[in-house]
């Protein structure tokens, strides 16, 4: 039976857990209505989803409210990158079976039967107000669970309008809009902490704070990790391409993205012409005292980033600490041995874990840089910012969701994909004519002493 509507009228007074699990109650109704959805159908709904935001005009519209409500990032950015993402995720998720079978191993007796996750909690970071709950979306309705949101009070208004779209999608198709759904107002940690301890699965994308409360919940869950990759350019570097993908990378929308460089190490045979090529890609080289004005404008208590600074355009940085930015910090290190040892420094510091990338022109350097440098991600001669989350010119997978592994603390070591959002049941049958193992075989180093 559906759940009774008018109790949308106890959510200003009951309190969060009541709210929370009043929503739950509604998205696990919705789960049941589509359990027995196929395939197709389960496709249908990730692409109504992302046809919701994808249209041209709503994607534009999303990406000017973000900037205007939340003062982050450039909306001709956050356009593209919708507009880049969505199909990306979904050019990959309707190639993987999530209903139904979804692996066989004749040889070994083994089927496995796909089934969802549960009802998934999704906190929503205030960078990707937009792009952030329709990706979510799509992965979770593929595996026929449901979402519950969770925006931050900046992104709020952004976010509630991609569940309104997204519901005008799933009525067209038929689907219960209580498959996707949004944390009423005012948002507040008690109801966000209360979506972590009652969902299934938790996805949180965000501050750091989040993430703790998130992996510290009891809740499975895919949190990811924090920090921002460091380029490494090396002697056989092509100075002219590694600047142009370190300067497209660093400035994109802003700097929003975790994926963006916050700091290079350049060897010393191509330092001067990196930096040069840096300034001819629109960078500036802050001399000392230029140096100290930035930092007392972005700390200005020495630890704590003024959220004044935080994603604004390079004028506004400029007026304040007569500095232009996004901020790249360039090291000058002997050799490459050098800046893999700064590289791993710096990543415990700011995020360890995350991403790297490699400007070089020698395929041995770049598998030396991987076995290296303990992160999930190491890229080569790629902008990190457009290429970290998954592009159709690498084979990582599409998201904006992306694990450190235990390196940054997370279970998750990957870009976070469909495959998450679906368990399997494993049906096995015994196996004719099996043989067992040979004891002495595998042991015969120490038998045979």
């Amino acid at each position: 039976m559906r759940p009774e509507a008018t109790r949308r009228g106890t959510a200003e007074s009951a309190g969060p857990e009541r709210v929370v699990a009043d929503l739950i109650t509604d998205a696990r109704w919705a789960m049941a209505s589509i359990e027995e959805y196929d395939q197709a159908a389960v496709d249908q709904l990730a692409r109504a989803a992302g046809w919701a935001v994808y249209q041209e005009d709503r994607c534009r519209e999303l990406s000017e409210l973000a900037v205007e409500t939340t003062g982050l990032g450039d909306t001709e950015d956050k356009f593209r990158k919708k507009r880049r993402k969505i199909p990306g995720v979904l050019d990959e998720m309707l190639g993987e079976p999530t209903v139904g079978v979804v692996d066989r191993d004749e040889a070994n007796g083994r089927v496995e039967i796909a089934k969802p996750v549960g009802v998934v909690g999704g906190v929503v970071p205030s960078t990707n107000p937009g792009a952030t709950p329709v990706v979510l979306s799509m992965l979770t309705l593929n595996g026929r669970n449901a979402i519950i949101l969770s925006p931050s009070p900046r992104g709020y208004d952004v976010c509630e309008q991609v569940v309104e779209y997204v519901h005008e999608q799933l009525d067209e198709v038929g689907a219960p809009r209580e498959l996707v759904q949004i944390l009423p107002e005012p948002v507040s940690k008690a109801k966000t902490y209360a979506l972590m301890d009652q969902v299934d699965l938790l996805q949180v994308t965000g501050s750091a704070d989040n993430v703790r409360a998130g992996q510290e919940s009891g809740t499975p869950n895919y949190c990811v990790g924090q920090g921002n990759p460091v380029a490494i350019v090396d002697e056989t570097a092509d100075i002219e391409a590694s600047a142009e993908r370190i300067a497209t990378s660093q400035t994109f929308d802003n700097g929003t993205s975790c994926s963006s460089e916050g700091n290079a190490a350049v060897v010393e045979d191509v330092y001067e012409a990196t930096v040069a090529a840096l300034e001819r890609e629109g960078g500036y080289l802050c001399d000392a005292d230029e140096r100290r004005k930035l930092r007392e404008t972005l700390f200005p208590d020495g630890n704590t980033l003024n959220p004044d600074t935080l994603a604004r355009p390079a004028g506004v940085i400029a007026e304040r600490a007569e500095k232009i930015a996004p901020i790249l910090n360039l090291f000058r290190v002997p050799d490459v041995e050098a800046a893999f040892a700064l590289t791993e420094c710096i990543l415990a510091y700011e995020g360890a874990g995350h991403s790297t990338n490699i400007q070089t022109t020698d395929p041995e350097r770049a598998r030396r840089a991987g076995e290296a440098v303990g992160v999930a991600r190491l890229l080569v001669n790629q902008p990190n910012a457009l290429a970290n989350g998954g592009h159709y010119r690498n084979g990582l997978t599409s998201t904006l969701s992306e694990g450190t592994g235990t390196w940054g603390g997370n279970q998750l070591d990957e870009n976070l994909g469909v495959e998450k959002f679906y368990q399997t049941t494993t049906v096995s049958r015994p196996i004719e004519d099996a043989t067992p193992p040979d004891a002495e075989a595998l042991f015969a180093p120490y038998v045979d002493e």
